[in-house]
């Protein structure tokens, strides 16, 4: 049987700390919520006990970040979208909202699509003017490590995995990834062979001034020059208030490294703040 889950989660700012309130529904919580910067940042760990999802399960999360609020939100595992046993796709759907002045730092780990997967995972922002976020997806086409290819032409079924990311007005991006489709997966143009990808935002509420999109770009390019990844690596503005890092990687682990390189990057250059890494990512 499914399994339907709903986490709804909601930061307020009183005097000069961040608090959480939430409610569930279902397999979906939060594990503990930490202040390892002081009480103006709250850092929740998010759990999904059963540990993944698999035909016709269905994950709803919803953020809210008030008004001059910080939140951090990660994850203590990878999402895993294991194989289809029926004809329901097994989603995982993220709302993301922050409010006038309100930061949000949507930082989990990696999902994973196993060998014959139907899945969708899909990523809604709003933000108020004066708000900033941070997040990133990064997404593991099967298990190369252990040899079990996303596009294993044996499967009774290829592998299916759709990805939404969107932003009314600013970003709206695509994709469906089939375990049949040479090109996308071979090509050049596309994956040209890498099994992992991440994609990295910042994002602003209000217009980012021409001198520090510049600097912010500056500072990403230079934090992975001459890295054994820099010709995997890009960044772009798609407008003046959306910034977009890219990378590609034979694995999950060295592409996740790069996201969080280059969040740290980001905080600092945008916001004057340390990187003050999750607990949870050394775990």
């Amino acid at each position: 049987m499914p399994w339907r889950a709903d986490l709804r989660l909601r930061y307020s700012r009183a005097g000069d700390a961040t608090h959480l309130s939430f409610s569930h529904d279902g397999p979906l919580r939060v594990l503990k919520s930490l202040y390892p910067e002081g009480p103006g940042v709250c850092h929740s760990v998010m759990v999904h006990p059963p540990g993944g999802l698999v035909s016709g399960d269905d994950l709803r999360i919803d953020v809210t970040v008030e008004r001059g609020a910080h939140a951090l939100i990660s994850t203590p595992g990878a999402t895993r979208f294991y194989k289809s046993t029926g004809e329901q796709s097994a989603t995982q759907t993220v709302k993301l909202h922050a409010a006038e002045g309100a930061r949000l730092e949507w930082v989990p780990l990696e999902a994973i699509a196993y060998p014959g997967c139907d899945a969708a995972n899909n990523l809604a922002l709003s933000l108020e003017p004066g708000a900033q976020a941070i997040g990133w997806d990064v997404t593991s086409l099967g298990l190369p490590a252990a040899k079990l290819a996303f596009d294993d032409p044996s499967l009774p079924r290829a592998s299916r995995f759709a990805q939404s990311l969107h932003w009314p007005g600013h970003w709206q991006e695509r994709a469906v990834i089939a375990g049949g489709d040479v090109r996308l997966l071979g090509s050049p143009l596309g994956l040209s062979g890498w099994r992992c990808m991440g994609t990295l935002w910042f994002a602003s509420g209000s217009a980012v001034s021409r001198t520090q999109m510049e600097a912010l770009a500056d500072a990403l390019r230079a934090s992975w020059l001459g890295a054994a990844d820099a010709s995997r690596c890009g960044c772009s503005w798609l407008d003046s208030q959306l910034l977009v890092v890219r990378c590609l990687g034979p694995l999950s682990e060295p592409v996740m490294q790069r996201m969080q390189r280059s969040w740290a990057v980001l905080r600092r250059e945008a916001w004057g703040m340390d990187a003050s890494s999750p607990r949870i990512w050394a775990v």
